[in-house]
């Protein structure tokens, strides 16, 4: 079984059924594979909700959604992970978002978790593996 940790924007592709997101994840999910996102990327979606214009619609698509989402944690083992990537991102030079590299240390901390993402940033991560599912 593979799993596969839904970046943010992508996460609001699939939830808003743009782009293939959606459509490809259900693919993966009847090949045996895992589809989730972190814990970060559900705050940044909740984020970005409270302050849309249209709040209890996203809302109720969010959590209509969640279902068939796996939300992975920032535990331990993800702390770790933040210690080692953000230490090695300072140590090249390499400039990223907090957030950024929470989910990539929980995709590092899950194993041979493959992020997907429109987000080149994460690309930069060592060890990462890093796909595009949105169909422009």
């Amino acid at each position: 079984m593979r799993r596969f940790l839904l970046d943010t924007g992508i996460a609001g592709d699939y939830i808003n059924h743009r782009h293939g997101v959606r459509n490809r994840a259900e693919e993966e999910v009847r090949r045996g594979n895992r589809i989730g996102i972190g814990a970060v990327v559900l705050a940044e979606l909740l984020y970005g909700i409270e302050g849309s214009a249209s709040r209890d619609e996203n809302l109720k698509r969010l959590h209509r959604a969640l279902p068939a989402l796996k939300v992975w944690s920032f535990d331990e083992l993800a702390a770790e992970a933040y210690g080692r990537i953000a230490a090695e991102l300072k140590r090249i030079g390499r400039t990223m978002q907090v957030p950024d590299v929470m989910i990539a240390a929980i995709a590092v901390s899950l194993g041979k978790t493959i992020v997907v993402s429109k987000d080149s940033d994460l690309s930069a991560v060592p060890g990462l593996t890093v796909e595009n599912w949105a169909a422009e």
